[in-house]
């Protein structure tokens, strides 16, 4: 072997090695992303609970102009205890798919949000919609999308995990209770603005 072809050999492996080491460390970070969200759901609480406040009311209030900042805040601001020990859990599990799949992850989770949001803001009923339950609707039908749309070993693992996971909840947790407490109408938007997004940043496996 000429001494040319060992070196541009040893250059080679030297770049892949480098480039493994880089998205290792990407995903790295990524994966600190759910610590950091999750914190700042905690510690709104607390501070909530602590302070005579009431940050509750900074949620998304469909079709007014203070209720657009919700679409934002709304993730972050919970009812109660048990309301943010309800979304934690399932955040994280979807999260943690989601980002162990997907490069784009956090891309997709500004979009949901968004696409959540503001699909409530138009079409939800009267009053302060807040907590995660949105997003975590929304990872769940995003992740079946990807899943079913780009037929690949891991999406569809995971597509069928969630499924089974989350599917009981998923198709009880959209169903019409006008005067319910609940917000299934943002369970409805943020599981229809999870399989749009799923399907627009997806790519379909062609034969």
């Amino acid at each position: 072997m000429s001494i040319a072809k060992l070196v541009y050999t040893e250059v080679y492996y030297s770049t892949c090695l480098a480039d493994f080491r880089f998205q290792g460390s990407v995903v790295k970070k990524q994966y600190y992303g759910i610590g950091l969200f999750v914190a700042a759901m905690w510690l709104v609480f607390l501070v909530n609970s602590i302070l005579p406040i009431h940050l509750e009311k900074l949620g998304l209030y469909p079709r007014s102009f203070s209720g657009i900042f919700g679409i934002l805040l709304m993730p972050f601001l919970h009812a109660n205890f048990d309301h943010l020990l309800g979304n934690t859990i399932p955040l994280i599990v979807l999260l943690f798919l989601l980002i162990s799949s997907r490069k784009d992850a956090w891309l997709a989770v500004g979009f949901i949000v968004v696409g959540s949001g503001g699909l409530l803001w138009i079409f939800g009923r009267s009053a302060v919609h807040v907590g995660a339950s949105g997003l975590t609707f929304g990872l769940c039908s995003f992740l079946i999308a990807v899943g079913v749309r780009e037929r690949r070993v891991i999406p569809i693992t995971i597509a069928v995990l969630v499924g089974l996971i989350y599917g009981g909840t998923m198709l009880s947790g959209v169903i019409p209770q006008w005067r319910s407490n609940v917000s299934w109408d943002g369970h409805l938007c943020g599981l229809l603005a999870g399989g749009l997004v799923g399907f627009w940043l997806s790519r379909p496996k062609v034969a």
